[in-house]
């Protein structure tokens, strides 16, 4: 089994983030058997259909290349107001379009959401898990992750709480079969 390239989309744009945290921590628990790379979005312009001519902002055509290149995607998202970040919905626009061409098209995709509260981004969840169907995306459906109480779970950018890596290497292992047999 080749290792599949994954695409990773965090909807935090927070230079200390948690979710930046969680990427970077998933990345070496990929280590040998996923090749994950964080897809930058914090530079993408606000989608604005005007702009997307047959020569679209660069960084609309870099990040489209990127989520082309990948075998799947992972969002990693925080929660804000019971939903995603905008700049993840916006990148989810950017990604959608032109109508017809989409970048997500076909992608098997994961997600984990958290939270410093107890509810570890449910709202942000289940609302980016809304649109994965209508971007033709097959979302793995279990296991499911919401961390909460996520502010207690690192030392700077070193996870320290053992249990939530254990659940995090299950979650790892199980997306790479997702991917594995979702991917064309």
């Amino acid at each position: 089994m080749a290792t599949k390239k994954i695409a990773i989309v965090v909807g935090s744009l927070r230079k200390d983030s948690f979710s930046g945290k969680i990427a970077k921590t998933m990345i070496g628990l990929a280590a040998g058997k996923l090749d994950m790379e964080i897809v930058e979005i914090r530079d993408l312009p606000i989608y604005n259909q005007d702009d997307d001519t047959e020569t679209p902002p660069p960084a609309f055509t870099a990040f489209r290349d990127s989520i082309r290149a990948a075998d799947g995607v992972l969002f990693i998202t925080p929660e804000y107001n019971r939903s995603v970040p905008g700049a993840l919905k916006n990148a989810i626009d950017v990604g959608s379009r032109p109508y017809g061409k989409a970048a997500w098209t076909n992608k098997p995709c994961a997600i984990v959401s958290q939270s410093p509260g107890a509810l570890g981004g449910f709202g942000a969840n289940h609302h980016l898990r809304q649109m994965l169907p209508f971007l033709n995306m097959p979302a793995m459906p279990a296991p499911e992750a919401y961390l909460g109480g996520i502010a207690t779970k690192f030392d700077g950018d070193r996870l320290t709480d053992d249990s939530l890596r254990d659940f995090l290497q299950t979650f790892v292992d199980t997306f790479a079969g997702w991917v594995e047999k979702h991917s064309a």
